[in-house]
């Protein structure tokens, strides 16, 4: 459920960057602290191999925040996807430790020396266009489902950690090829380019500045992307020009929804949807039901979203 509107847009900035920072642990709070002073609300990670996440809020204090992280040691230089929402996209900041900033599960994986060839979004038409050209989608299968590249291969993955056996077991197609990967906002092409050389490929390329920064610069007209984008947050989907897309969430599975399902007899709001209607009970949905009537009323109440929703 989206929270309410601000009197102004706000910014949203997607972040991320592979580097060594041996005492990750020492920034969390000082970073908690700076975000929240100035009602940054979202998601930061820090692990070992560096700093990844979303964060939303006014115009200033975005650019205060990522002014302030290219300062800390290791940090500048952040590959950063701006975009707008009408309305806050988070309901908390949050800034978490990890083992990965994106999990692959893959020892000895170093994106910041490793990774393949970027390719900017005005050139990535005719890579992949190229005969022979291996398209390789890095997102999950639920991302997959509302949006991706002309002619691009679905791994079908649940997570990232199941990438590195899907690779596995399609080596050969991948044998004389050109190899293009592309996701989200980067990073997880980062570390599958830089798996996928690990294993002795060579011709290995992604999307700098992912799909998000590829919607942004590059004209609908001239654009192979079909569909939309799932994004990690209350927008659920964005489209060319990083226009909020039509997609939505289902409350019951977290399956982004796309227009056509919404008007699908499976589908109610915060009940169920196509994509799990038949794996749920009635008791199920007769519990979403009433986790839906409570959202109603705290919004009717004037009380914003519920964060449960």
């Amino acid at each position: 459920m989206t929270p309410s509107a601000p009197s102004q847009p706000v910014r949203v900035a997607a972040l991320y960057r592979f580097a060594r920072l041996d005492a990750f642990g020492e920034l969390r709070a000082p970073l908690a602290a700076f975000c929240r002073g100035r009602g940054v609300k979202g998601t930061l990670l820090l692990a070992h191999e560096g700093i990844n996440g979303t964060v939303a809020g006014g115009e200033a204090a975005i650019a205060d925040l990522i002014e302030h992280i290219e300062t800390i040691d290791g940090l500048a230089g952040l590959e950063v996807k701006y975009s707008v929402a009408a309305a806050m996209p988070f309901h908390r900041m949050k800034v978490r430790l990890k083992r990965e900033i994106v999990t692959m599960g893959v020892e000895d994986i170093d994106p910041a020396t490793s990774a393949g060839t970027y390719v900017a979004p005005a050139d990535w038409n005719a890579l992949i266009s190229e005969p022979g050209t291996i398209v390789v989608d890095t997102r999950n299968a639920y991302e997959v489902s509302i949006g991706t590249f002309k002619g691009a291969v679905d791994p079908a993955t649940a997570s990232f950690r199941d990438f590195p056996a899907w690779v596995e077991a399609h080596r050969a197609d991948f044998e004389g090829r050109k190899v293009a990967m592309f996701c989200t906002g980067g990073i997880r092409c980062e570390k599958a380019t830089a798996y996928v050389r690990s294993l002795g490929f060579e011709d290995v390329f992604h999307l700098k500045g992912g799909i998000l920064k590829y919607l942004e610069e590059v004209p609908a007209e001239q654009s192979l992307w079909q569909g939309e984008c799932f994004v990690f947050d209350e927008r659920v989907s964005v489209s060319h020009g990083l226009a909020e897309g039509e997609a939505e969430l289902c409350r019951a599975c977290r399956h982004p929804v796309t227009a056509s399902e919404l008007t699908s007899p499976k589908y109610a709001t915060g009940v169920s949807c196509p994509h799990c209607f038949d794996a749920r009970s009635d008791e199920d949905r007769k519990r979403y039901a009433e986790r839906q009537r409570q959202v109603a009323l705290a919004e009717a109440r004037g009380k914003g979203p519920h964060i449960g929703s």
